[in-house]
C-alpha cells in the first residue's frame, strides 16, 4: 500500500514538474483549468490534478458573507471574474452562526437559494465553486454538528452529478478548538456527503483559525481519498512562518488548499502589505497550491475588494476597486500595466498617514489589568479607524470562569469590528465580555487575542477600564 502512495506522489510530482517546464515566465499556463476541460477533480498526493491527469490549480475569490451581500451572486459578476480577472474558482461563504447566519437566525430557504443562483451561475461561465459552511463565533465545528450533516446530505443529494463542486466542512475552527474535535467533526460530515457524492473534493479546516495545518498533518483522517486541508493567511499578519509550517505541510504529504487569504493584517483590515502577498503566491505557485481570495464585497474594510462608495454588482472597472481588489485583479489576470496602489496621489497619502497613539498602555482595575496596543490605524472616507489589541491579567488572587471590562475612550467612537469577546458600546465606553472559551484565567495569569476596531473624527485614546469585573 506504501509503494502505491508512493508511486502516485511520484508520478503528481512528475506532472507538476513536466506542467511548469510548458509555463511562461509568470509559472501560470496560459490556458487555465476549467471544469469544461478539466472535468472532475481529484488528488494525486497532494497535487489536484483532472480527469486526464494534468495538474490543477485553482484561482479565484471567495464571496462574502451571503446573507450580508447576496448582490454579487450574478452572472455578469461571475463573467467578469472568468473572463477578465481569469479566475476558475468562486467560494461561497455561507455563515452559520452570525446575525443572518443559516443556524441562528437567518432565513434559511432564502441563504440556499443563493447557493443554488451561485453553482448555476459558476457552472454557466465555467468555473469551480466552493460551498462553504462558514463557521467562525460558533468556534468549534461540532456546535452545529447535526446542522451540517442535513444540509450537507441536501447539497449533495441535489449536486451529486456535478463536476465542478467542492465542499468545505469548517471554515475557520477557533477559540481554543482541537484538532481532535475538528477530525471528530469531519469523520461524521464526510461519509454524509460520500453516499451522494463518492469523488468531490472535501475541504477541512484546521485549528487555530485554519493554521495549524502541522496538526493535521501528523494525524491526518484516513478512509477516504480527495479530502484536503485549508490554511488561511492575511499577508500583513502572517509572514514567514506560517509559510514554513505550510511548506513543511505539503512536503510532508499534506494537500493543502488555501481557500481564504487578504494582503491586509488578520482582522480584514488595516494596512496592505503588498511584499509579503507576493512572497505568498510565489510559494503557493511553486507547491501547485490553490487559493482563493477575501472578499468580493463593498464593505468598507480593506480585505473588500469593491469600493464601500461603489454600488455596481458587475461590470467594474479599475476605479471601483479598493486596493485589495486591484492588487487581486492584477495578480489573477498578469495584468500589470495598471497602477499600482502603492503609486498614490498627495492627498490620498496624507489621508493615509493617520497616526497612532505609540506603545503600550496599561491599566491597573483592581481585579484586573488591561494591557492595550494600537496594532494598526488608518484613514477612509474622513475618518480615522484603530485596531486594538488587549492582554487580561488576573489580578484577583484566585481563578474566574468570565470577565469583563469596560473602556472608556476620550471621544465618542463607531465599533466595526471585535473578536474573542461579546462587546457593547455605551456613549464612549466600550463594555466587552467573555465568551464561553475564554472565560477562565487562573490566579496570575493572562489571556490575550482580544480585539477591536473602532473609528471616529479623532484620535481615539483609551482613557482606561472603567470598572472590570470577574466571576
Amino acid at each position: 500500500m506504501l509503494a502505491v502512495k508512493n508511486r502516485r506522489r511520484i508520478l503528481a510530482l512528475a506532472l507538476w514538474v513536466g506542467c511548469l517546464l510548458c509555463l511562461g515566465k509568470t509559472g501560470r499556463a496560459e490556458e487555465i483549468a476549467a471544469p469544461s476541460t478539466a472535468g472532475v477533480l481529484h488528488l494525486e498526493g497532494t497535487q489536484i490534478v483532472g480527469e486526464d491527469g494534468q495538474p490543477v490549480q485553482l484561482r479565484g475569490v471567495s464571496t462574502h458573507g451571503l446573507a450580508w451581500f447576496p448582490q454579487y451572486v450574478n452572472q455578469e459578476c461571475f463573467r467578469q471574474l472568468r473572463t477578465e480577472w481569469r479566475a476558475n474558482v468562486v467560494r461561497l461563504a455561507m455563515y452559520t452562526a452570525e446575525s443572518g447566519g443559516f443556524c441562528t437566525d437567518g432565513d434559511q430557504e432564502s441563504l440556499k437559494r443563493l447557493i443554488d443562483d451561485g453553482i448555476r451561475y459558476a457552472t454557466e461561465e465555467d468555473l469551480y465553486v466552493i460551498i462553504d459552511w462558514h463557521i467562525l463565533s460558533d468556534g468549534n465545528p461540532q456546535t452545529y454538528q447535526e446542522e451540517a450533516k442535513a444540509f450537507f446530505e441536501e447539497m449533495s443529494a441535489k449536486y451529486a452529478h456535478m463536476k465542478n463542486v467542492i465542499y468545505e466542512i469548517c471554515n475557520e475552527p477557533n477559540g481554543g478548538t482541537e484538532w481532535a474535535q475538528i477530525k471528530s467533526y469531519a469523520e461524521e460530515i464526510i461519509p454524509v456527503i460520500r453516499r451522494n457524492a463518492s469523488d468531490a473534493l472535501v475541504l477541512v479546516g484546521t485549528p487555530n483559525w485554519s493554521q495549524f495545518v502541522d496538526e493535521a498533518q501528523a494525524d491526518p483522517i484516513t478512509g477516504y481519498d480527495n479530502i484536503m486541508y485549508t490554511l488561511h493567511f492575511y499577508a500583513a499578519t502572517h509572514k514567514e512562518d506560517l509559510r514554513m509550517r505550510m511548506r513543511n505541510a505539503v512536503q510532508g504529504g499534506l494537500p493543502v488548499f488555501v481557500s481564504e487569504y487578504g494582503i491586509c493584517d488578520a482582522s480584514g483590515n488595516g494596512d496592505i502589505d503588498e511584499e509579503e502577498a507576493d512572497l505568498w503566491v510565489k510559494l503557493m505557485d511553486e507547491l501547485g497550491i490553490s487559493y482563493v481570495a477575501w472578499n468580493l464585497a463593498n464593505k468598507d474594510e480593506t480585505s473588500s475588494m469593491i469600493l464601500s462608495t461603489c454600488q455596481k454588482t458587475g461590470g467594474f472597472l479599475e476605479e471601483d476597486l479598493s486596493a485589495s481588489g486591484k492588487w487581486i485583479r492584477r495578480m489573477l489576470s498578469g495584468d500589470t500595466d495598471a497602477v499600482s496602489e502603492s503609486e498614490t496621489s498627495p492627498d490620498q497619502a496624507e489621508e493615509a498617514q493617520t497616526e497612532a497613539p505609540s506603545g503600550e498602555t496599561v491599566f491597573d482595575c483592581g481585579q484586573i489589568e488591561v494591557h492595550a496596543v494600537v496594532k494598526n490605524c488608518w484613514g477612509s472616507n474622513g475618518e480615522d479607524y484603530y485596531q486594538y489589541e488587549l492582554k487580561l491579567v488576573n489580578l484577583s488572587g484566585q481563578p474566574c470562569s468570565s470577565w469583563e471590562i469596560v473602556l472608556d475612550f476620550e471621544e465618542e467612537f463607531r465599533l466595526q469590528d471585535g473578536w474573542n469577546g461579546d462587546y457593547e458600546k455605551d456613549g464612549n465606553s466600550l463594555r466587552i465580555s467573555s465568551k464561553d472559551y475564554n472565560g477562565k484565567i487562573g490566579s496570575g495569569e493572562s489571556i490575550g487575542d482580544i480585539g477591536f476596531i473602532i473609528s471616529g473624527g479623532g484620535a481615539l485614546s483609551l482613557e482606561g477600564p472603567q470598572h472590570s469585573h470577574i466571576v
